[in-house]
Order: structure tokens, then C-alpha cells, then sequence
């Protein structure tokens, strides 16, 4: 008696379950035939990847920036993929991941045109367009460059540190790295520059890793060992905060100082006259442009292979203008 009640229990749940079934698979038909086509997900027409020198590095985010706007202009999708600490063995690995995934254009920092050049052509060979942006790799087969003309910046450092200072020069450069191409032609711009000129010194050039901390430490030793230098060339974003806290720490307040980029921070000690010059370039204006060039190399629109956006000198007189500059940038 036992067994057939349980068997007539158990029979009952399974029907049940089954109406549940029939009943939930009747529901869903009905939404999804109600689902109205207008809810269709349409995919850009383009995939793009941003591979950069360092994730959270406050130049490369404006580089991306510019990109992103340029997302928002064109049916275009951009991925922004960076090591956390500049580390260009992680770009490799990054850009052999966008071939893999079949992108349809990469934009990359060839810090080091002997190591990039086998990958650019790799994905060049696999049909996928390469511009290089902020460092070139003109000797690979990639299809344009886009960025700073870096032999050219280190010139007008130089000629703005020779017009700015009287007498006697001692200069020393921390560069962010002696190994990158970009910043050995801004120290080489640099030094062709200053050769000529009998009353300037170069003392040495340091490597600050792209670290701020780095160029502190650097520029404190080389204070402390050259009592002489009087002046400081830093070629990466960081290096000019590093050399003036180390400078600070020194109690020295008398040191010239010429820097890289329009960082808030470097901005503030231009203000401060703690830093007496800057090299600005134009980030937003290289991630726009990047994603404006592969996308007119995709549809077969003429483009140049070489594109150097603007660089220039600022001092303290100049701030003003360049705030209203920025401001203006920001509302359009």
C-alpha cells in the first residue's frame, strides 16, 4: 500500500513539473516574440586597440581621451590596453593579443623600434594597419606615425634654456628612459642644440624609469656629486617634479628647470616659478588624430605617413592663454 502511494505521489510531481516546464517555455516564446526589433544590438563597424607606454600614466590618459572622442564621433570601437608600469615586454604581449583577436587596427608606442619592428610587420602581414603614436618605428612596416616630432622638441628645450640663462651653464638631463627611442632623440635634440656653445656644460644624463620618485633620487645624487649644475632638463612628464622636490630638499631655489608636459602638476610649479619652462605636446590631439587616420586608412582615404602634432614653449605669461586654451577644449 505504502509503495503505490508513493508511486502515485511521485507520478503527481512529475506531471506537475512538467506543466511548470510547458507553461515557462509558453512565456518566454511569447516575450521573445513581443521583443520589438528595434532593441537589436548594432556592433561599431570598426574595433581599434590603444596599446600605451603605462596604464594610469596621466600623459597617456589624455592620449586616451582623444581617442574616446573620437569613439564618440565615429562608429568606431577603441580598446585602451597599457601595462601598469612601463614594461615593454607587456606592449608585446599586448599587441600579439590583438592579432590574435583580428582587430582591425592597432595604435602602439614603439618605445623600442629593434623590439616592436617583428611584431608590426606580423600584424601588418596579417592585414591589420599599424600606426605608431608618441614613438615611431619608421624602419617597420608600419603605415603612419602619429605625435611629437621628439628630435625636434629636444631642440627647442635647448634654445629655450640658452635664451632664458645668462653665464655660465651646467646642465644635467634626466631622461625617462635611455633605452626608449622618443626620449634618446629628445636628449639628442637637446645636446645637438647646446654643443656649439662654449659657455654651456653638460655634466650627465640619468634615466628616471618613468618614475617620479626615480628622477627625484637621480637628481638629488647628481646635486650632491656637482655641486656646479645650475640647470635641469627633464624629458618625460615626471621628471621635472621629481628634480624640483629634490631641489627642495636640497634648499636649493636658484636651479633652472625646463620640463615635459602640461600635467596639473607641472603646471603648478611653472606657476610657483619652481620649474621655468615646458615642452607641451598635444596628447588629446594624437589619440584623436590616431583613430581619424585608421579609419581613413580602412576606407582608402589618402593619409601621410609622418603626422608631428604641434609642440612649443611655455613660461609662466603664457598660463593664461593656455587655461582659456584648455577650458575652451573641454566645452567643445
Amino acid at each position: 500500500m505504502k509503495r503505490h502511494l508513493f508511486f502515485v505521489v511521485g507520478f503527481m510531481i512529475c506531471i506537475s513539473a512538467l506543466a511548470t516546464s510547458i507553461y515557462s517555455f509558453v512565456q518566454v516564446t511569447r516575450v521573445e516574440t513581443n521583443v520589438p526589433s528595434s532593441t537589436s544590438i548594432s556592433l561599431p563597424s570598426s574595433h581599434f586597440v590603444l596599446i600605451a607606454e603605462e596604464e594610469n600614466n596621466s600623459y597617456w590618459r589624455l592620449v586616451e581621451k582623444g581617442a574616446r572622442e573620437a569613439e564618440n564621433q565615429f562608429d568606431v570601437l577603441v580598446e585602451y590596453k597599457a601595462p601598469k608600469r612601463s614594461n615593454p615586454e607587456e606592449q608585446l604581449k599586448l599587441i600579439d593579443m590583438a592579432i590574435s583577436a583580428k582587430v582591425d587596427g592597432i595604435i602602439v608606442q614603439a618605445v623600442n623600434e629593434e623590439m616592436f619592428t617583428p611584431l608590426i610587420n606580423k600584424a601588418v602581414d596579417a592585414g591589420i594597419p599599424v600606426i605608431t603614436i608618441d614613438t615611431d618605428a619608421p624602419r617597420s612596416n608600419r603605415v603612419a606615425y602619429i605625435g611629437t616630432d621628439n628630435y625636434y622638441s629636444g631642440t627647442i628645450a635647448g634654445k629655450a634654456m640658452l635664451d632664458d640663462m645668462e653665464g655660465d651653464i651646467h646642465v644635467a638631463v634626466i631622461t625617462g628612459s635611455l633605452e626608449s627611442s622618443h626620449q634618446k632623440l629628445r636628449v639628442q635634440g637637446f645636446i645637438d642644440m647646446i654643443s656649439n656653445e662654449p659657455r654651456v656644460t653638460l655634466v650627465e644624463v640619468e634615466a628616471s624609469n618613468i618614475s617620479r620618485l626615480e628622477a627625484e633620487l637621480k637628481a638629488h645624487q647628481l646635486m650632491e656629486e656637482h655641486p656646479h649644475i645650475n640647470a635641469f632638463y627633464g624629458t618625460s612628464a615626471l621628471d621635472g617634479i621629481g628634480i624640483v622636490a629634490a631641489a627642495e630638499k636640497l634648499g636649493l631655489d636658484d636651479l633652472y628647470v625646463i620640463a615635459f608636459d602640461t600635467l596639473p602638476e607641472n603646471l603648478s610649479l611653472l606657476e610657483q616659478e619652481k620649474i621655468d619652462a615646458i615642452v607641451v605636446q598635444e596628447p588629446f590631439e594624437m589619440g584623436l588624430k590616431s583613430v581619424e587616420l585608421l579609419l581613413d586608412i580602412r576606407e582608402g582615404q589618402p593619409y601621410s605617413m609622418t603626422n608631428h602634432t604641434h609642440t612649443s614653449i611655455i613660461r609662466k605669461p603664457d598660463l593664461s592663454l593656455l587655461q582659456e586654451h584648455q577650458r575652451l577644449g573641454d566645452k567643445q
